[in-house]
This record gives C-alpha cells, structure tokens and sequence, in this order.
C-alpha cells in the first residue's frame, strides 16, 4: 500500500532534512576541510562508508509517492532508482537489485533477533581498552592517552571482559582476545548481538544507510544521530585523553565512571528501539 505525501509536505521533509544534517555536522566538514582531524566523528564517515553529501541527500524511502507537478520536478532528488509516473514520483521496486535480496534477509534476521532480546550492560566499554592492551602502536595514534601501557594493562586486567559485539573484538590486541569471556567470530555474530551494546546500536546507522535510498532519509538520519550519541558515549568512556575536543572522560575505572557509564548505556539502548523498530518496517516492506 502506497502511502501518498501532500505536496507542500515532501518538499518541506527535504529542506527540513538538509538543514538538520547541516546543523549536526556542517561545522565538523568545514573543520575537515582544513584538514583538522576529529578523532570523534572521523569515524562516522571513515569506518562507517556513506558520504556527508549522501547523508544529505533526502530519499522519501520505498513505498512513498510524491504528487509533483511540472514545476517541482527540479526539486526532486537525483536518484537514478526514482521513477515519474502520472505526476507521481516514486522508488520503482523493479529496480532494487535481486542479487541484495540475501542480504536484505539477513540484516532484516539480525534487527529482529536483536531487538527481541534483553539487553546486556556492564560492559562498561571495555572493548577500547582492550584495542591499546599492551600496544605501543594505539589506533587513535593522534590523540594522547589518559594513562600509561602498563597502567592500561592493569585496569583491562581487574576486569572481566565481557564484549557481545564481533566487530569491536576483531580489533582487540591479541593478548586481549583470550580475556573475553566470549569467543566471537563472524559466523555468531547474529547470535550474540544484542541492544545493550553500544556498538550495535551504533551499527543500526550501517544497516540503514546500507540499504538507502530505499529507507527511507528520515530513518537514517536518526540512526545517525543515535551513531553519533553512541561514539560520544564509546570515546568519553576510552583510554583516550579528548579533552582538546571539550570532553570530559567517564572514568570507567572508577565505581563512579561505571555508574555514569551504565546509565548512558542504557538511555542509549531505549533510544536505539524505535529507531531499530523503525528500520526493521521499512526493510520488511522492500522485502515483500
């Protein structure tokens, strides 16, 4: 069933997304430009792989019809999969390709299976620490760390390492790796992901913007901005001294920092729920 947008409306939803993309990360691309690194939202756009320009880039989705008439054709976003017919605008299904059809199941099997579990917390965002244990080589080289090698042994090993989230543990230190009481592999990774996880909430932006234009711009600017929260959330929480970027650490060391860290863990995960929920709808309705 295909649900129709008045006019006015579509075109008001397209400016309103581009002027919300420019307000979150306008200053950081200016930044950029100069060449200045941030180590906390470089992520978004190096690990993750979908462009600022397509992050602004509105798409209505699949299943929308946009009425247009002659003179808002111009208005229309330039996608090659938006097809005009009879004054309407819309994403012809025709064109989303079988061979994705596989990995829309799969992702869809993920977000269901995700969502339907109970959330695990205490972690306490080990999974950074875990990335510098023991190494003279820290990924985020740039960026200054709050302790010393030997001191970040010691905190990861008065802990229990306890990471559900595959692509956080592929990047432990190898003497790491033993430490987790999980051992995760690709091949579990549906099975051990779940909504307490910083990371898979995180990665909801990925299978989002994986699947764009057909979900919808609306969508995936919200799972952004939960990316966006979740990698404040996992730098604050890190070895890492970020206090040139204006943030101040949560101290996981401390009973304090795990505190302030597992109350922001789990505002994190009832955020991600409807935007998860959300996704899971839209990605459903392509798979019909």
């Amino acid at each position: 069933m295909q649900a129709t947008v008045v006019i006015s409306d579509w075109i008001q939803n397209k400016i309103a997304h581009e002027e919300r993309v420019d307000a979150l990360i306008g200053p950081y691309l200016v930044a950029r430009s100069h060449h200045k690194k941030q180590p906390v939202l470089d992520f978004l756009f190096e690990y993750y792989h979908f462009r600022p320009a397509l992050l602004r880039k509105w798409s209505p989705g699949y299943g929308v019809e946009l009425p247009i008439s002659v003179h808002e054709v111009s208005q229309l976003p330039q996608l090659s999969e938006l097809c005009i017919q009879d004054d309407v605008a819309f994403l012809n299904p025709h064109l989303f390709p079988d061979k994705r059809r596989k990995s829309l199941a799969w992702v869809i099997e993920l977000l269901e299976q995700t969502q339907q579990k109970k959330a695990q917390f205490g972690c306490f965002g080990l999974h950074e620490w875990a990335m510098v244990y023991r190494s003279d080589d820290p990924r985020h080289h740039q960026v200054p760390l709050r302790f010393s090698t030997q001191e970040i042994a010691e905190i990861v090993d008065s802990h229990n390492l306890v990471c559900t989230h595959f692509d956080a543990y592929r990047f432990f230190m190898p003497e790491a790796i033993p430490k987790n009481k999980h051992e995760l592999s690709r091949e579990r990774f549906i099975a051990m992901e779940q909504p307490g996880c910083i990371h898979t909430n995180m990665d909801v932006y990925k299978w989002a913007y994986k699947f764009y234009p057909w979900v919808s711009s609306d969508t995936i600017l919200l799972a952004f901005e939960l990316a966006y929260d979740a990698r404040y959330i996992d730098m604050k929480a890190s070895p890492y001294d970020l206090s040139e970027q204006g943030l101040s650490p949560i101290r996981i060391e401390t009973i304090e920092g795990k505190q302030e860290y597992k109350l922001e863990q789990e505002a994190l995960s009832l955020k991600a729920k409807p935007i998860r929920a959300r996704l899971i709808k839209e990605l459903k309705q392509l798979a019909i």
